[in-house]
C-alpha cells in the first residue's frame, strides 16, 4: 500500500479554505490501513511511505513500513513487491491504493477472494479508468502502471473485475469523489476531519 507524503498528496482535491488538504489525506490513508488491517493479517502489509504520520499509523497497527523511493508512485509500489515477496517474487500479492476512505474490511476480503481466482486480475475505480486493485497469485509477476488509465493498461495482462463492491471501488481524487465516498459513508478518521471543517461526514 503507497501512501505519498501528506503535504504532496491530492493536488487536485481543491478544499474549502477551513479544511487542510494535508489532514484529509492523512485521515484518508488511515481509514484505508486500518481497514486493510483489519481484512488480512497486519504483518502482511506493506505501506510504501515517507509520512512520519503514516509510518507511525502503520507500525502502531503492526504493519511493515518500507520507505519511500522517491521516484512516484509505480516505483513506491515496486518497493513495496520487493519487501512483500523478496528477491524470489512468490506468493499472494495485492496492491491497493491508500486513498479509499470508505472502504471496510468485508470489501476487501470479498474482492481478494474474487481475485485470487486469476493469475493477474485489476480492479478499476468507480470511473473505470484508474486502479484501486492489482493482484497476482504465486508464480506471477505484476507490472504496475499506475496512472492516468491505468485500468486499460493493467487488463491487457491481468483479468479485468468490476465486482459490485462501491466502498472498494470509490478512490478520492477531487472534491467530487470525495462527496461520493461521503455518501458512502467514509471512516471515522476522515469524518473526524470532515467535521471539524464543519462538513457532513459519514462512518463507515
Amino acid at each position: 500500500m503507497p501512501v505519498k507524503h501528506a503535504d504532496l498528496a491530492k493536488t487536485r482535491l481543491v478544499p474549502p479554505a477551513s479544511l487542510s488538504r494535508p489532514d484529509l489525506a492523512r485521515a484518508v490513508a488511515r481509514d484505508t490501513l486500518e481497514a486493510v488491517c483489519g481484512a488480512v493479517r497486519p504483518g502482511d502489509v506493506v505501506v510504501v511511505t515517507s509520512d512520519p504520520s503514516a509510518q507511525e499509523a502503520a507500525l502502531e497497527l503492526g504493519a511493515l513500513v518500507e520507505p519511500d523511493p522517491e521516484g512516484g508512485l509505480n516505483a513506491a509500489v515496486r518497493a513495496g513487491l520487493l519487501r512483500a515477496l523478496g528477491e524470489s517474487g512468490a506468493g499472494h500479492v495485492a496492491v491497493l491504493l491508500g486513498d479509499l476512505p470508505a472502504l471496510r474490511p468485508q470489501d476487501l476480503a470479498a474482492a481478494l477472494a474474487a481475485c485470487a481466482a486469476y493469475p493477474r486480475s485489476v480492479v478499476p475505480d468507480a470511473e473505470g479508468i484508474g486502479t484501486v486493485l492489482l493482484t497476482a497469485t504465486p508464480g506471477h509477476l505484476l507490472d504496475p502502471s499506475f496512472g492516468a488509465g491505468s485500468a486499460a493498461r493493467h487488463a491487457a495482462d491481468a483479468t479485468l473485475l468490476t465486482p459490485d463492491l462501491p466502498r472498494l471501488r470509490q478512490d478520492v481524487d477531487d472534491v467530487g469523489s470525495l462527496a461520493e465516498a461521503v455518501q458512502l459513508g467514509v471512516g471515522r478518521h476522515t469524518a473526524a476531519v470532515l467535521a471539524r471543517a464543519c462538513l457532513p461526514g459519514g462512518t463507515a
